[in-house]
């Protein structure tokens, strides 16, 4: 299998991670549905991405992700992949130093996990080879007390998708008399953090080392469809 022909929702596609992952899925042949809720950052992703499809969504509320995913299956006829991209770094200097504005913006990007991966699961159950991906950190196995904010959300992350996954089990496992192949995979890609080219150029002194370049983020995206789905259902993939 491969991810060509493939219908691939990224949400959060306005992040370099987003573009990156997106011009890596539109290179091997996919079609890329590109979320965001900003219309101007989403003017500039179609200039660095011009083959994918764009849509403005709050992925916030539940009821706008539902519209997106019927219009998405609806012009599509199916969607084989979801990208979760929402997110960002919140950090303090300890405990006590952990804000509510802190933990409100990490809640967010779970929230969003929540609605697009509820949207989409009957879609993602549907298709011969349904992905769904995110992007988790190490400090979930190394919390500290600076990232306590940003972890316990990455943690809560993982614990979500790692339901999606057994949903996806137990949706394709069939009966005992007629067992069906697993068709649709949950994983979690781990790292310790990101880093673009516009990051190195600007930060020449630092070395980045242990960091996850963007390029490789969206290979390890392209590359699940190349992996038998029972193998890589609940898993989680370290990205060095």
């Amino acid at each position: 299998m491969s991810v060509a022909g493939r219908v691939v929702v990224v949400a959060g596609a306005t992040s370099s991670s987003g573009v990156a992952t997106a011009r890596a899925l539109v290179a091997a042949g996919a079609r890329v549905v590109a979320v965001g809720s900003n219309v101007e950052r989403l003017s500039a992703f179609e200039r660095s991405v011009p083959d994918a499809a764009t849509r403005v969504c709050d992925l916030s509320k539940l009821t706008a992700v539902a519209e997106l995913a019927a219009s998405v299956s609806e012009e599509f006829g199916a969607v084989d992949g979801l990208v979760h991209l929402v997110g960002g770094w919140r950090g303090a200097a300890g405990i006590t130093a952990q804000s509510d504005d802190d933990w409100a913006a990490m809640e967010s990007g779970f929230t969003t996990l929540r609605n697009t991966s509820r949207a989409f699961f009957d879609a993602l159950v549907a298709s011969d080879a349904g992905r769904l991906a995110i992007v988790s950190s190490n400090s979930v196995e190394r919390p500290t007390a600076g990232g306590a904010s940003y972890t316990a959300a990455k943690a809560a992350a993982e614990s979500w998708v790692r339901s999606v996954a057994d949903g996806f089990r137990r949706a394709q496992s069939g009966s005992k008399t007629d067992p069906t192949p697993q068709r649709a995979a949950a994983v979690r890609f781990s790292i310790m953090a990101l880093v673009d080219d516009d990051m190195r150029r600007d930060n020449p002194e630092k070395t980045y080392a242990g960091f996850t370049h963007v390029d490789a983020l969206g290979q390890a995206v392209v590359d699940l469809w190349q992996s038998d789905a029972a193998e890589l259902n609940d898993s989680r993939i370290p990205l060095a």
